[in-house]
């Protein structure tokens, strides 16, 4: 089996992502990342996620990013209940090229060239790291600044849900035998796990398991 790196947050679309490299024969080293983020208990789930499906190992990397605030994840600037105009408060400046370059340094330890992250540009917040352009740029990143790129094999970075709905999200992963239940999405969480309800994130994931006629497992507070 090929060695991938694959970013798992805790929530349901790094979940899936796990489970189609799991799909595809990759052994799947998961990775999440400890950024600062409000809700922590996205990080136990992701412990979960990595278990269940099957991962041969899940590292948590610490990276302070509320030294610089900046979003409603990691400063004292309040969740909206829902999105508006343009790029929202809770866009974490630079995480997804933070994460991915964590997961690059694994991989070329590791000696894979596989990196997999659950980025989406369908449903989604306006978050501009979460776009096809940012995940060309940033493989050819991948090949041209490391040994592994330059001497090697070079790098491939997928991101298998660009351009699928949450509707298609939550039958594929009901398909590989994803328990969305063990997954945690929303930006307000409590330490246990339970969703708002109101927010962004818990707006999507609703509306997704709604389209694909499938019952909504999450755990709100309310």
């Amino acid at each position: 089996m090929k060695n991938a790196v694959v970013l798992v947050s805790g929530g349901m679309d790094s979940a899936v992502v796990l489970a189609i490299a799991r799909a595809q024969g990759f052994a799947v080293h998961a990775l999440s990342v400890r950024y600062g983020q409000r809700h922590t208990s996205e990080l136990d789930a992701a412990d979960r996620v990595a278990r269940q499906l099957g991962a041969v190992a899940h590292k948590t990397v610490d990276v302070d990013l509320r030294a610089f605030g900046g979003s409603a994840l990691t400063d004292d600037i309040e969740v909206p209940e829902a999105g508006g105009a343009g790029i929202p408060v809770t866009y974490v400046p630079a995480r997804n090229t933070i994460m991915l370059s964590l997961a690059l340094g694994w991989a070329e330890v590791l000696g894979a060239s596989d990196l997999f992250c659950g980025v989406n540009a369908v449903d989604y917040s306006g978050y501009p790291d979460c776009r096809p352009e940012f995940i060309e740029a940033f493989e050819r990143l991948a090949n041209v600044a490391t040994r592994a790129g330059v001497e090697g094999a070079g790098f491939r970075v997928h991101a298998p849900l660009l351009r699928m709905g949450k509707a298609d999200i939550v039958r594929e992963g009901l398909r590989l035998g994803v328990d969305f239940a063990d997954t945690v999405s929303c930006y307000r969480a409590d330490h246990a796990g339970r969703a708002c309800g109101r927010c962004d994130a818990c707006r999507l994931r609703a509306d997704g398991f709604a389209a694909a006629g499938v019952p909504d497992p999450t755990r709100y507070v309310d």
